[in-house]
């Protein structure tokens, strides 16, 4: 058996404990953390042996959501989870990112993390308990790691800050903020938001920041009484020697292409430089170990083109948005389309509109069953020049299309105002740096194409840091591939004019200063708005409607009630109504009902057919109505979808009728009115009722159904109408 020990602190009024001893004891290190009822193990896991010739950190995080935490069977045939939800992809890189920069950058042994849901309570996320479980493993393994770290959520409800809100307050929310933090820097942050300001984030995110550190203590705990010996990070290969002498060859001309403006012609130019570094001193040291040394040096050139000349790729300042392009409409059968161009990196999205029934589903371990609203994101290798096999997205895609989505979630129309399931699909036609805030960008465009009438336009920035070995800093505005690769920081912000709608930071640092956190947010504003004018002066507003391609939505709300008989037995019904009108109908529990149609008449004719089903039917109300049966007594008419009644013969006509097919014929269209509903809900119609005050008589009452059969007539035993008989009117009665 294994000796299990517990730690404990209160974080917002309850219970966080973490546990270790218990589960999993063969793995390198195991935590099971707990907040309230949901809790998660987490496993670290290291190879015995560093994997040769690599010249990258071997960190994977797994994120294994079990449905039986929540009590739910997996959908589809197996019932079985398959490959990990959104959701899942998601909360994997929420671990991963502020992970990775607190361990060595020159360890090569594999790391693998797992965190396993085992039970949720639909009231704590499961997801910062799976990134502190992380750190927790890491800190009490004797795999050296630079942390711990804390993570929290931060909401806004009712003008107060919350720490870690319970989910079912999330819609109250006005932000939803994940900060992750050691004892003194912000390591990662995640935000989603409803237009807050830049001055409540930083508020928030020093609330988030001071919260961590009663999960750091107990972190600290837990490794003073459970802790493993550390291990030594490895050195890095390269010494002074290799770095000086591929110094000497290339440093005079990487000032100068550093600075170049072109993408394509400063990667080749740097190519040439390497390979005439291999070249000089392939004799001395290894091909290896000389682009090993090149890197550096490309990266202490920006470095120093920046912090001491204030100078960079293409000449920019600091403070500087790389050419805009924008462009709408683009493509002429989709629903709507936008182009978003910044420099070299360029992304075209695609806006699709679709009846409710085509929301997406959800199987997973959150509140949410379906969404209506979707963006996916697209990275295809031609891009970024490159060869490389296409397949399913990956957990970068699908990072950076969550991104965008939480970005313009909040200027949606809601499903009240806008009954449509809407889709973009923003695809990356050329890479240099922030596609996912151009995405944000070419989908704002999209949407107003389309005709959504969205809040207000979204625009999104990405902002980077450059720092010295004295403490100076940069903060870049809208940094480019270079920058991004050779930089410190990538500190993504989205928003409207009125507030912050999303933000996603991630440093190569052991974390940020709140200095540069909020230097960084304040600078991002002037360039969200410099980036919004642009894109006003292409589309400003949302189109009046929506495009003639896309389909037209009405909602209308009936007794619920009258629900089985929008129906029909078995669902005969409403698919007599689809097949009949060609349109779309969803059902809603509340009684309402959405229809979907290309065509406006088509959806009409549904409306009326569904309005006629649930209207009651009134006493001296006219219809026209088509025959449907000849009877030996009289007609019965379709007056409503469903809803027939019967004209007696002698209702027939202001004239006295033999026979009801010398009137009227199956299939004929007649003109009625309600003379009389029984007990039973039987109709009594009449058409004499129409004509008699043109023939100087009274209107009939008409005959009421005597238990389906009339009094006389040879079928039914009586006697036949005698010819020439005298008609008794106004009794209702065949002569």
């Amino acid at each position: 058996m294994f000796k299990s020990e517990t730690f404990e602190a209160s974080i917002a009024g309850r219970t966080f404990s973490i546990e270790t001893g218990k589960l999993a004891g063969q793995a390198n290190a195991a935590v099971t953390v707990r907040y309230g009822d949901t809790l998660v193990l987490v496993t670290v896991c290291a190879s015995k042996y560093p994997r040769e010739g690599i010249d990258f950190l071997p960190l994977t995080v797994d994120y294994e959501e079990r449905l039986y935490a929540a009590g739910k069977i997996p959908g589809g045939f197996i019932r079985r989870e398959g490959r990990p939800s959104e959701e899942a992809v998601l909360a994997c890189r929420l671990t991963d990112r502020p992970i990775r920069p607190l361990l060595p950058k020159t360890w090569r042994n594999d790391i693998q993390i797992i965190a396993t849901v085992l039970s949720v309570d639909q009231v704590n996320e499961p997801d910062v308990l799976a990134l502190v479980g992380a750190s927790a493993a890491l800190n009490m393994s004797e795999l050296p790691f630079y942390g711990p770290v804390g993570a929290v959520h931060v909401g806004y409800i009712n003008g107060e800050l919350v720490l870690n809100p319970p989910l079912p307050q999330y819609e109250e929310s006005e932000l939803d903020l994940i900060v992750a933090s050691t004892r003194d820097a912000v390591v990662m942050l995640e935000t989603g938001a409803k237009e807050v300001s830049e001055d409540l984030l930083i508020e928030a995110i020093k609330f988030g920041h001071e919260a961590n550190q009663e999960l750091i203590k107990l972190q600290d705990r837990l490794r003073e009484c459970c802790g493993k010996p550390k291990l030594e990070a490895p050195p890095g290969r390269l010494n002074t020697e290799i770095i000086q002498a591929v110094g000497g060859v290339v440093d005079e001309r990487l000032g100068k292409i550093v600075l170049q403006p072109g993408k394509v012609l400063r990667e080749q130019m740097l190519d040439e430089l390497g390979k005439e570094a291999v070249e000089r001193l392939g004799e001395a040291f290894s091909e290896g170990d000389i682009l090993a040394a090149f890197d550096e040096r490309v990266k202490a050139a920006i470095r120093t083109a920046i912090l001491e000349r204030g100078e960079r790729t293409g000449g920019r300042g600091l403070n500087e948005v790389r050419e805009l392009h924008c462009e709408v409409g683009l493509l002429p059968r989709t629903h709507g389309s936008g182009m978003f161009t910044r420099g070299e990196t360029q992304v075209l999205t695609i806006a699709t509109l679709g009846s409710t029934r085509q929301e997406q589903l959800l199987d997973g371990l959150g509140l949410l069953e379906s969404k209506r609203f979707m963006h996916h994101y697209n990275f295809p290798p031609f891009s970024s020049g490159e060869v490389k096999r296409m397949g399913s997205p990956g957990r970068r895609e699908i990072g950076h299309g969550a991104l965008a989505e939480r970005a313009l979630l909040p200027v949606i129309p809601r499903d009240e105002d806008f009954p449509y399931t809407i889709r973009l699909v923003s695809e990356v036609l050329s890479s240099s740096g922030s596609t996912s805030m151009a995405s944000v960008c070419a989908s704002s465009l999209s949407l107003m194409d389309a005709g959504i009438p969205i809040k207000a336009a979204v625009s999104g920035i990405a902002m980077g840091l450059v720092t010295g070995e004295g403490g100076e800093f940069a903060i870049l505005t809208d940094i480019a591939g270079l920058e991004d690769a050779y930089g410190d920081m990538d500190f993504k912000v989205a928003g409207t004019r009125s507030g912050v709608t999303a933000v996603q930071m991630d440093t190569k640092l052991k974390g940020l200063s709140m200095e540069v956190v909020e230097k960084t947010l304040r600078q991002s504003r002037d360039a969200r708005l410099y980036i919004l004018d642009h894109m006003d002066m292409i589309i400003s507003a949302a189109r009046p409607e929506p495009s003639r391609y896309a389909p037209r939505m009405y909602k209308i709300k009936i007794d619920q009630g009258k629900i089985g008989a929008v129906i029909g037995t078995g669902g005969k019904t409403i698919r007599s109504i689809i097949e009949q009108t060609k349109t779309t109908i969803d059902v809603q529990d509340d009684g309402t009902v959405i229809i979907g149609a290309t065509d406006e008449a088509s959806a009409k004719k549904a409306v009326d057919i569904i309005q006629g089903l649930t209207r009651e039917v009134e006493v001296g109300s006219i219809y026209t109505g088509k025959v449907t049966r000849i009877l030996d007594f009289g007609a019965m008419v379709e007056i409503l979808p469903g809803k027939e009644g019967l004209v007696h013969i002698s209702e027939l006509a202001a004239q006295r009728v033999n026979r009801v097919e010398d009137e009227v014929s199956v299939g004929d269209e007649v003109t009625v009115k309600v003379v009389g509903v029984d007990n039973l809900g039987r109709i009594n119609l009449s058409r004499r009722a129409l004509f008699a005050p043109e023939a100087g008589g009274a209107p009939s009452e008409g005959r009421p159904f005597d238990r389906g059969r009339p009094r006389g007539g040879p079928r039914y035993g009586g006697r036949p109408p005698r010819e020439g008989g005298r008609e008794q009117a106004g009794r209702g009665r065949p002569s």
